[in-house]
This record gives structure tokens, sequence and C-alpha cells, in this order.
């Protein structure tokens, strides 16, 4: 291993330790810190992705409830499943608009807790909840909605939106 004597401490020190400190020393902070949030912000997109295709192939394969109980429990598994998958979704795009944007979207973020509680309210509607539990996720519901429409109305961005509503981009840029 090739060292080099270092005059600060009088010690010696493997050349490669030498090369990460300059690195460092030319670092800017801002640029370190963006490397780091895509790196993390690149291991959550995997992992959603991994549970989104757990979640498919589990909802495909609570199909064969359907052969064994009622058609009323199969569905209603099946639906809760699938409303469960589309809250992912939209957990996976306020994650890739973070990364293309830079920011949050309040309407994603809004429009994934609107999916979350409608999937609550049918679970419990199957469930066959108590009209106290429906009028308080009613009222959060009719709140949150009021926040959507706050949110685009005083949106910052100016202008039309870039996307239609019917198609699915996947941007990793």
């Amino acid at each position: 291993m090739l060292l080099l004597f270092d005059r600060n401490h009088f010690s010696l020190q493997p050349r490669w330790i030498q090369y990460l400190k300059s690195i460092v020393a030319r670092a800017d902070m801002m640029q370190v810190w963006d490397a780091g949030i895509r790196f993390t912000l690149s291991l959550l997109i995997a992992t959603i992705l991994l549970g989104l295709v757990g979640g498919v192939i589990k909802t495909f394969l609570d199909l064969r409830l359907l052969l064994f109980v009622s058609l009323e429990v199969s569905l209603r598994q099946i639906i809760v499943d699938a409303l469960t998958l589309l809250a992912v979704v939209e957990v996976l795009k306020t994650t890739l608009t973070y990364c293309s944007d830079g920011r949050v979207r309040v309407t994603y973020i809004v429009d994934t807790v609107l999916v979350v509680m409608l999937t609550e309210i049918i679970s419990r509607w199957f469930s066959e909840g108590e009209w106290q539990q429906f009028a308080m996720l009613g009222g959060i519901l009719i709140t949150l909605g009021l926040i959507r429409v706050i949110a685009v109305r005083h949106s910052p961005t100016s202008g039309p939106a870039t996307q239609s509503t019917n198609q699915m981009v996947l941007s990793f840029s």
C-alpha cells in the first residue's frame, strides 16, 4: 500500500484517505445534498415499485377467494386491495414529482390521502361500521376536497398543467 507523509500530523496516511479528503474539500455541500437525496429517493422508488408488484401479485392471488368463500367477501377483498394499490401509485407519483421538480406538490399529497381515505371508507362500509365513523371520515374527505380545490386555485405554478390527467408519464430525469 502506498503511504504518504502528512506534515500536519506527522503520521502516515494511505493515499485513498488523502484522495477522499481532497474530494470533500472541493465538494459543494448542495451537490452532496442533491446526490444524497437522489440516491435515497431512488431507493425509495425501487421499494415502492417492489411493493406495488407484490401487491398486484397478492391481489391476483386473492382471486382464488372467488372459489372458496362467498362472492361478496372475495370481491370486497379484491376492491380493498386494488384501492390500496392506487394509494401506493399516488405515493409513487408524489415521489417522482419531487425527483423531477425538486418540490412536493400539495395536490399530489392530498390526492394520496383522498385515495387512502376512500379505501378506508369502503372497507368500513363493507364491514358495516357505525355511522359515527362514516361521519368522521366524510368530514375529513370534505376538508381534504376543500384543501385540494384551494391548492389548485392558488398553485405557485402559473399556466395550465403540462400533462393530461389521462396520460401516465414516468420521468427519471
